[in-house]
Protein backbone atom coordinates (compact mmCIF):
# COMPACT_ATOMS: atom_id res chain seq x y z
CA UNK A 1 0.00 0.00 0.00
CA UNK A 2 2.99 2.32 0.22
CA UNK A 3 2.50 2.85 -3.53
CA UNK A 4 -0.43 5.13 -2.78
CA UNK A 5 1.02 6.72 0.33
CA UNK A 6 4.22 8.14 -1.09
CA UNK A 7 3.73 11.70 -2.35
CA UNK A 8 6.01 11.27 -5.34
CA UNK A 9 4.03 8.23 -6.52
CA UNK A 10 0.47 9.34 -5.78
CA UNK A 11 0.19 12.77 -7.41
CA UNK A 12 1.34 14.58 -4.30
CA UNK A 13 3.26 17.83 -4.36
CA UNK A 14 6.56 16.00 -4.96
CA UNK A 15 5.09 14.37 -8.07
CA UNK A 16 3.97 17.75 -9.42
CA UNK A 17 7.42 19.18 -8.72
CA UNK A 18 9.07 16.32 -10.64
CA UNK A 19 6.67 16.89 -13.53
CA UNK A 20 7.50 20.60 -13.54
CA UNK A 21 11.24 19.89 -13.60
CA UNK A 22 10.84 17.41 -16.47
CA UNK A 23 8.66 19.85 -18.42
CA UNK A 24 11.21 22.62 -17.96
CA UNK A 25 13.97 20.30 -19.12
CA UNK A 26 12.14 19.35 -22.31
CA UNK A 27 11.15 22.93 -23.11
CA UNK A 28 14.76 23.98 -22.68
CA UNK A 29 16.00 21.06 -24.77
CA UNK A 30 13.63 21.60 -27.68
CA UNK A 31 13.40 25.35 -27.84
CA UNK A 32 16.83 26.63 -26.82
CA UNK A 33 20.52 25.86 -27.18
CA UNK A 34 21.23 25.96 -23.45
CA UNK A 35 22.55 22.39 -23.47
CA UNK A 36 24.79 22.85 -26.50
CA UNK A 37 27.83 24.20 -24.58
CA UNK A 38 27.68 21.24 -22.19
CA UNK A 39 27.44 18.81 -25.09
CA UNK A 40 30.43 20.46 -26.76
CA UNK A 41 32.45 20.37 -23.53
CA UNK A 42 31.79 16.64 -23.27
CA UNK A 43 32.96 16.08 -26.83
CA UNK A 44 29.51 15.32 -28.16
CA UNK A 45 28.37 16.38 -31.59
CA UNK A 46 25.26 18.27 -30.45
CA UNK A 47 22.68 18.50 -27.68
CA UNK A 48 20.79 15.46 -28.98
CA UNK A 49 23.72 13.17 -28.25
CA UNK A 50 23.77 14.60 -24.74
CA UNK A 51 20.06 13.87 -24.46
CA UNK A 52 20.69 10.32 -25.69
CA UNK A 53 23.34 9.84 -23.02
CA UNK A 54 21.01 11.12 -20.28
CA UNK A 55 18.20 8.96 -21.66
CA UNK A 56 20.44 5.89 -21.46
CA UNK A 57 21.59 6.66 -17.90
CA UNK A 58 17.99 7.16 -16.77
CA UNK A 59 16.99 3.86 -18.34
CA UNK A 60 19.81 2.00 -16.62
CA UNK A 61 18.92 3.54 -13.25
CA UNK A 62 15.22 2.91 -13.82
CA UNK A 63 15.99 -0.67 -14.82
CA UNK A 64 17.79 -1.25 -11.54
CA UNK A 65 14.77 0.17 -9.67
CA UNK A 66 12.42 -2.07 -11.62
CA UNK A 67 14.41 -5.24 -11.02
CA UNK A 68 14.67 -4.46 -7.32
CA UNK A 69 10.87 -4.64 -7.14
CA UNK A 70 10.01 -7.19 -9.84
CA UNK A 71 13.23 -9.09 -10.47
CA UNK A 72 11.81 -12.31 -9.03
CA UNK A 73 10.28 -12.94 -12.45
CA UNK A 74 12.58 -14.35 -15.16
CA UNK A 75 10.37 -12.75 -17.83
CA UNK A 76 10.96 -9.31 -16.37
CA UNK A 77 14.67 -9.84 -15.84
CA UNK A 78 15.15 -10.79 -19.48
CA UNK A 79 12.83 -8.06 -20.74
CA UNK A 80 14.56 -5.26 -18.87
CA UNK A 81 17.98 -6.60 -19.86
CA UNK A 82 16.90 -6.45 -23.53
CA UNK A 83 15.50 -2.92 -23.04
CA UNK A 84 18.77 -1.63 -21.67
CA UNK A 85 20.94 -3.54 -24.15
CA UNK A 86 19.01 -2.22 -27.15
CA UNK A 87 19.22 1.32 -25.83
CA UNK A 88 22.94 1.16 -25.09
CA UNK A 89 23.84 -0.45 -28.42
CA UNK A 90 21.32 0.33 -31.19
CA UNK A 91 19.96 3.62 -29.85
CA UNK A 92 23.15 5.19 -28.45
CA UNK A 93 26.55 3.59 -29.09
CA UNK A 94 26.04 2.57 -32.73
CA UNK A 95 24.62 5.91 -33.97
CA UNK A 96 27.34 7.74 -32.02
CA UNK A 97 30.07 5.58 -33.55
CA UNK A 98 28.61 6.03 -37.03
CA UNK A 99 28.76 9.80 -36.67
CA UNK A 100 32.30 9.70 -35.23
CA UNK A 101 33.55 7.80 -38.27
CA UNK A 102 31.92 10.23 -40.66
CA UNK A 103 28.82 8.22 -41.52
CA UNK A 104 25.17 9.09 -41.25
CA UNK A 105 23.79 8.00 -37.91
CA UNK A 106 20.87 5.59 -38.00
CA UNK A 107 18.73 4.32 -35.14
CA UNK A 108 18.03 0.69 -36.02
CA UNK A 109 15.58 0.20 -33.15
CA UNK A 110 13.24 2.93 -34.42
CA UNK A 111 11.06 2.29 -37.45
CA UNK A 112 8.25 3.94 -39.40
CA UNK A 113 5.73 5.25 -38.38
CA UNK A 114 7.36 5.96 -35.01
CA UNK A 115 10.36 7.43 -36.82
CA UNK A 116 8.27 8.88 -39.61
CA UNK A 117 11.15 10.50 -41.51
CA UNK A 118 12.72 7.08 -42.15
CA UNK A 119 10.21 6.57 -44.96
CA UNK A 120 10.56 10.01 -46.49
CA UNK A 121 12.07 9.74 -50.01
CA UNK A 122 14.67 12.38 -49.17
CA UNK A 123 15.83 10.23 -46.23
CA UNK A 124 15.81 6.96 -48.16
CA UNK A 125 17.84 8.39 -51.02
CA UNK A 126 20.42 9.85 -48.64
CA UNK A 127 21.06 6.55 -46.86
CA UNK A 128 23.28 3.64 -47.90
CA UNK A 129 21.25 1.01 -49.74
CA UNK A 130 21.37 -1.49 -46.87
CA UNK A 131 19.98 1.07 -44.39
CA UNK A 132 17.19 2.14 -46.71
CA UNK A 133 16.32 -1.50 -47.43
CA UNK A 134 16.37 -2.33 -43.72
CA UNK A 135 13.99 0.52 -42.90
CA UNK A 136 11.46 -0.54 -45.55
CA UNK A 137 11.65 -4.30 -44.94
CA UNK A 138 11.59 -3.96 -41.15
CA UNK A 139 8.57 -1.62 -41.24
CA UNK A 140 6.44 -3.56 -43.74
CA UNK A 141 7.58 -7.18 -43.31
CA UNK A 142 9.31 -7.72 -39.98
CA UNK A 143 6.91 -5.64 -37.88
CA UNK A 144 3.63 -7.25 -39.04
CA UNK A 145 5.01 -10.80 -39.11
CA UNK A 146 6.42 -10.65 -35.58
CA UNK A 147 3.33 -8.87 -34.27
CA UNK A 148 1.01 -11.52 -35.69
CA UNK A 149 3.10 -14.16 -33.94
CA UNK A 150 4.01 -12.50 -30.63
CA UNK A 151 1.72 -9.49 -30.33
CA UNK A 152 2.95 -5.92 -30.09
CA UNK A 153 4.87 -6.73 -26.92
CA UNK A 154 7.97 -7.81 -28.88
CA UNK A 155 8.41 -4.19 -29.95
CA UNK A 156 6.51 -2.00 -27.47
CA UNK A 157 7.80 -3.76 -24.35
CA UNK A 158 11.13 -5.17 -25.53
CA UNK A 159 12.67 -3.00 -28.27
CA UNK A 160 11.16 0.50 -28.50
CA UNK A 161 13.09 3.17 -26.62
CA UNK A 162 9.92 5.05 -25.67
CA UNK A 163 8.42 1.93 -24.13
CA UNK A 164 11.72 0.99 -22.51
CA UNK A 165 11.92 4.33 -20.71
CA UNK A 166 8.34 3.83 -19.50
CA UNK A 167 9.24 0.30 -18.37
CA UNK A 168 12.19 1.49 -16.32
CA UNK A 169 12.19 5.16 -15.32
CA UNK A 170 8.39 5.28 -15.46
CA UNK A 171 7.72 2.15 -13.41
CA UNK A 172 7.06 3.99 -10.09
CA UNK A 173 4.02 5.64 -11.73
CA UNK A 174 2.60 2.73 -13.75
CA UNK A 175 -0.48 2.52 -11.49
CA UNK A 176 -1.61 6.07 -12.35
CA UNK A 177 -3.01 5.19 -15.77
CA UNK A 178 -6.72 6.02 -15.98
CA UNK A 179 -8.84 2.82 -16.02
CA UNK A 180 -12.18 4.43 -16.91
CA UNK A 181 -14.32 3.72 -19.98
CA UNK A 182 -14.03 7.39 -20.92
CA UNK A 183 -10.24 7.13 -21.11
CA UNK A 184 -10.56 3.99 -23.24
CA UNK A 185 -12.84 5.83 -25.66
CA UNK A 186 -10.47 8.80 -25.75
CA UNK A 187 -7.41 6.67 -26.47
CA UNK A 188 -9.12 4.94 -29.41
CA UNK A 189 -9.85 8.30 -31.00
CA UNK A 190 -6.54 10.00 -30.31
CA UNK A 191 -4.12 7.19 -31.15
CA UNK A 192 -5.83 6.31 -34.42
CA UNK A 193 -6.04 9.98 -35.35
CA UNK A 194 -2.26 10.31 -34.96
CA UNK A 195 -1.76 7.14 -37.03
CA UNK A 196 -3.95 8.63 -39.77
CA UNK A 197 -1.94 11.85 -39.64
CA UNK A 198 1.29 9.85 -39.95
CA UNK A 199 -0.05 8.05 -43.02
CA UNK A 200 -1.28 11.28 -44.61
CA UNK A 201 1.94 13.15 -43.86
CA UNK A 202 4.09 10.35 -45.29
CA UNK A 203 1.95 10.17 -48.43
CA UNK A 204 2.05 13.95 -48.92
CA UNK A 205 5.83 14.07 -48.47
CA UNK A 206 6.22 11.27 -51.01
CA UNK A 207 3.95 13.07 -53.46
CA UNK A 208 5.83 16.32 -52.95
CA UNK A 209 9.17 14.63 -53.62
CA UNK A 210 7.88 13.22 -56.90
CA UNK A 211 5.72 16.05 -58.23
CA UNK A 212 6.03 18.97 -55.82
CA UNK A 213 8.40 21.11 -57.91
CA UNK A 214 5.74 21.45 -60.59
CA UNK A 215 3.19 22.81 -58.08
CA UNK A 216 5.05 25.29 -55.82
CA UNK A 217 2.01 26.29 -53.77
CA UNK A 218 1.17 22.72 -52.85
CA UNK A 219 4.82 21.99 -52.20
CA UNK A 220 4.93 24.80 -49.66
CA UNK A 221 1.77 23.42 -48.02
CA UNK A 222 3.28 19.94 -47.70
CA UNK A 223 6.39 21.41 -46.13
CA UNK A 224 4.25 23.13 -43.49
CA UNK A 225 2.36 19.88 -42.82
CA UNK A 226 5.64 18.01 -42.41
CA UNK A 227 6.98 20.65 -40.05
CA UNK A 228 3.75 20.75 -38.02
CA UNK A 229 3.73 16.97 -37.59
CA UNK A 230 7.34 16.99 -36.42
CA UNK A 231 6.63 19.77 -33.93
CA UNK A 232 3.33 18.52 -32.48
CA UNK A 233 3.86 14.76 -32.55
CA UNK A 234 7.64 14.50 -32.51
CA UNK A 235 8.33 17.17 -29.90
CA UNK A 236 5.23 18.05 -27.87
CA UNK A 237 3.43 14.70 -27.62
CA UNK A 238 6.33 12.24 -27.56
CA UNK A 239 8.68 14.37 -25.48
CA UNK A 240 7.02 16.93 -23.29
CA UNK A 241 3.68 15.17 -22.83
CA UNK A 242 5.03 11.65 -23.25
CA UNK A 243 7.65 11.82 -20.50
CA UNK A 244 7.15 14.91 -18.37
CA UNK A 245 3.72 13.78 -17.13
CA UNK A 246 4.90 10.38 -15.86
CA UNK A 247 4.35 11.42 -12.22
CA UNK A 248 0.82 12.70 -12.91
CA UNK A 249 -0.80 10.54 -15.60
CA UNK A 250 1.36 7.42 -15.60
CA UNK A 251 4.24 6.18 -17.70
CA UNK A 252 2.49 5.17 -20.91
CA UNK A 253 0.66 8.36 -21.90
CA UNK A 254 2.51 8.57 -25.24
CA UNK A 255 2.20 4.86 -25.96
CA UNK A 256 -1.46 4.74 -24.98
CA UNK A 257 -2.88 7.91 -26.52
CA UNK A 258 -0.58 9.13 -29.29
CA UNK A 259 2.02 6.68 -30.63
CA UNK A 260 1.27 5.80 -34.30
CA UNK A 261 3.42 2.68 -34.04
CA UNK A 262 1.39 1.43 -31.06
CA UNK A 263 -1.81 2.09 -33.00
CA UNK A 264 -0.64 0.19 -36.06
CA UNK A 265 0.72 -2.76 -34.09
CA UNK A 266 -2.43 -2.85 -31.98
CA UNK A 267 -4.59 -3.33 -35.06
CA UNK A 268 -2.33 -6.16 -36.22
CA UNK A 269 -2.25 -7.70 -32.74
CA UNK A 270 -6.03 -8.14 -32.79
CA UNK A 271 -5.62 -10.45 -35.80
CA UNK A 272 -2.72 -12.42 -34.36
CA UNK A 273 -1.98 -15.14 -31.82
CA UNK A 274 -1.25 -13.12 -28.69
CA UNK A 275 -3.74 -13.09 -25.82
CA UNK A 276 -3.98 -12.99 -22.06
CA UNK A 277 -5.58 -16.22 -20.89
CA UNK A 278 -7.67 -16.49 -17.74
CA UNK A 279 -8.01 -19.58 -15.54
CA UNK A 280 -11.67 -20.18 -14.90
CA UNK A 281 -13.22 -19.47 -11.50
CA UNK A 282 -9.89 -18.57 -9.90
CA UNK A 283 -10.10 -14.76 -9.64
CA UNK A 284 -10.58 -13.40 -6.12
CA UNK A 285 -11.15 -9.82 -7.34
CA UNK A 286 -8.17 -8.37 -5.47
CA UNK A 287 -7.68 -5.83 -8.28
CA UNK A 288 -3.87 -6.01 -8.42
CA UNK A 289 -3.91 -6.70 -12.16
CA UNK A 290 -6.01 -3.65 -12.96
CA UNK A 291 -4.20 -1.38 -10.52
CA UNK A 292 -0.79 -2.09 -12.04
CA UNK A 293 -1.79 -2.16 -15.70
CA UNK A 294 0.17 0.70 -17.22
CA UNK A 295 -2.16 0.82 -20.24
CA UNK A 296 -5.29 1.42 -18.17
CA UNK A 297 -6.95 -1.91 -18.98
CA UNK A 298 -9.47 -3.22 -16.45
CA UNK A 299 -7.98 -6.71 -16.44
CA UNK A 300 -9.98 -7.75 -13.39
CA UNK A 301 -13.24 -7.33 -15.29
CA UNK A 302 -12.14 -9.98 -17.79
CA UNK A 303 -10.83 -12.31 -15.08
CA UNK A 304 -14.09 -12.07 -13.16
CA UNK A 305 -15.97 -13.13 -16.32
CA UNK A 306 -13.51 -15.95 -17.09
CA UNK A 307 -12.74 -14.27 -20.40
CA UNK A 308 -9.38 -14.66 -22.08
CA UNK A 309 -8.84 -11.57 -24.20
CA UNK A 310 -6.82 -9.52 -26.63
CA UNK A 311 -6.77 -5.73 -26.35
CA UNK A 312 -5.18 -3.58 -29.03
CA UNK A 313 -3.60 -1.36 -26.38
CA UNK A 314 -2.00 -4.20 -24.38
CA UNK A 315 1.81 -4.06 -24.63
CA UNK A 316 2.33 -7.46 -23.02
CA UNK A 317 4.42 -6.18 -20.14
CA UNK A 318 3.26 -9.15 -18.08
CA UNK A 319 2.73 -7.16 -14.91
CA UNK A 320 -0.88 -8.32 -14.51
CA UNK A 321 0.29 -11.95 -14.40
CA UNK A 322 3.23 -11.04 -12.16
CA UNK A 323 1.15 -9.39 -9.41
CA UNK A 324 -1.73 -11.90 -9.47
CA UNK A 325 -1.58 -13.83 -6.16
CA UNK A 326 -3.30 -16.90 -7.63
CA UNK A 327 -1.67 -17.22 -11.04
CA UNK A 328 -4.95 -16.56 -12.83
CA UNK A 329 -3.43 -14.72 -15.80
CA UNK A 330 -0.95 -15.85 -18.42
CA UNK A 331 0.51 -14.28 -21.57
CA UNK A 332 0.10 -16.71 -24.45
CA UNK A 333 0.62 -17.03 -28.18
CA UNK A 334 -2.05 -19.44 -29.40
CA UNK A 335 -2.65 -20.60 -32.94
CA UNK A 336 -6.41 -20.86 -32.53
CA UNK A 337 -8.63 -18.75 -30.32
CA UNK A 338 -10.63 -20.52 -27.64
CA UNK A 339 -14.39 -20.27 -27.45
CA UNK A 340 -14.12 -17.71 -24.69
CA UNK A 341 -11.59 -15.47 -26.46
CA UNK A 342 -12.96 -11.97 -26.96
CA UNK A 343 -11.29 -9.77 -29.55
CA UNK A 344 -11.94 -6.24 -28.33
CA UNK A 345 -11.13 -2.80 -29.65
Amino acid sequence: MHTYREAWRSRGWVAWLIALVLTTFYLTLYFSEAFTPLATALGLRNKWYLYGALYTVCMIGGGAYYLRHHGSSRYHRVRIAVNVTVQVTLAWSLPFAMSVFGGKEYYFSYLWPLKIEYLYPSTLTSLPVYMAAYGVVASFVLLPVLTLRYGKRWYCSWICGCGALANTLGDPWRHLGDKSEASWTLEKWTIHTVLALALITTALVGWNWAWGPSVPALSAFVFEVQKAYGFVVGAILSGIVGVAVYPILGARVWCRYFCPMAAMLGLIQKLGRFRISVKEDMCISCGNCTAYCEMGIDVRAYAQKNQSFTRASCVGCGMCAHVCPRGVLKLENKGAASARLRILQ
